[in-house]
């Protein structure tokens, strides 16, 4: 099947070696540096997935009409990256889109420009360090959740589900939009990380860092039952846990992250936000806890932890230089 990639950073990078890998023909849209490598070395995978290299079609655009698509960028870039590769030779309207990243509105984004596509969302669990162009380290492999609105997956979610599954593990999910809320909780470990430069890990095993990680999620949990979401289930986390939790003290909502952090295992984690720090690009934390301020908003639910998280990562952005976990959790504390 020909199958198109656009953005071959470290999710993007990781599903166009495995579906490469199982017999796809696959073209990627990188820019720079990364395009650059893998038009010389292909895309070098190892860690989780096993050690392999795709010597895949790379190209800043998609110079084929592909059967299939997926969007790989991060979310503040997946419009205009979409629009800038609706021109190849027959288009893109009608070809089945699989929108692969982090917030609430990519799939509906997608939906919008391509109206005669099908079109899902893959909630990507695996933990991937993208730091050198055209390498891709896996340090957490884990299945990927595919589907669509709020009811059963599905025949259509089922028939990709099956199509991907044999290059990568993907679970085709009921209930996707509340599974896109119970991700978006998960995707609280991201921040932190990034605005201290420490790991995944070390930021959990920091007791204040833990707390206001803590307080973040329970935000995020706050704000989704104000707007009646139904969390889906995904690694262990649903609707009853997450509600529980909400109800919990803090101390013990601690729970919570360390669960979390025990999945992820030992080989370090940065995180997707610290990696596009690291790389001097724009993050994507204003879909993540700067979603939930948004929805807090709208929902009349105050978000202070999670907004000043939003405004420490651009911080970051901003100066390239790492707060101390002292100095970070003292800016929260001012701004809770």
């Amino acid at each position: 099947m020909r199958i198109a990639v656009i953005g071959a950073g470290a999710l993007g990078g990781t599903f166009a070696a495995l579906l490469s890998r199982a017999g796809h023909e696959v073209e990627v849209t990188a820019r720079g540096a990364q395009l650059k490598a893998i038009r010389a070395r292909g895309i070098r995978l190892s860690g989780g997935f096993g050690e392999s290299t795709a010597l895949v079609t790379a190209s800043e655009t998609v110079s084929a009409r592909p059967e299939l698509l997926l969007l790989c960028t991060k979310a503040q870039d997946a419009e205009a990256a979409l629009r800038q590769n609706m021109g190849v030779p027959g288009g893109l309207d009608g070809v089945p889109v699989i929108v692969v990243q982090n917030g609430l509105d990519g799939v509906a984004m997608a939906e919008r420009l391509l109206p005669a596509s099908d079109c899902f969302g893959l909630l990507a669990i695996i933990a991937a360090n993208y730091t050198t162009p055209g390498e891709v380290r896996i340090t957490t492999a884990a299945p990927s959740y595919l589907g669509r609105g709020s009811g059963p997956a599905d025949a259509a979610t089922r028939h990709w589900q099956g199509m991907l599954s044999a290059a990568v593990p993907v679970i085709a999910q009921d209930n996707f939009v509340g599974a896109q809320w119970t991700k978006l909780i998960v995707n609280m470990l991201n921040g932190l990380p990034a605005i201290t430069g420490l790991t995944v890990q070390q930021v959990v095993a920091h007791r204040g860092l833990r707390l206001a990680m803590t307080r973040s999620m329970r935000e995020a949990v706050m704000v989704g039952i104000a707007k009646g979401v139904r969390f889906g289930a995904l690694q262990g986390l649903g609707n009853a846990r997450l509600r529980f939790f909400s109800q919990m003290p803090i101390a013990l909502g601690q729970v919570l992250p360390l669960s979390m952090k025990w999945r992820m295992g030992n080989v370090p984690n940065l995180g997707s936000t610290q990696q596009s720090l690291r790389r001097g690009q724009p993050s994507e934390i204003d879909f993540l806890n700067g979603a939930i301020v948004r929805e807090g908003a709208a929902a009349g639910i105050r978000t202070p932890v999670n907004a000043a998280i939003t405004a420490l990562v651009h911080e970051v952005e901003q100066s390239g230089e790492f707060l101390s976990p002292e100095r970070a959790l003292a800016r929260i504390a001012a701004a809770a």
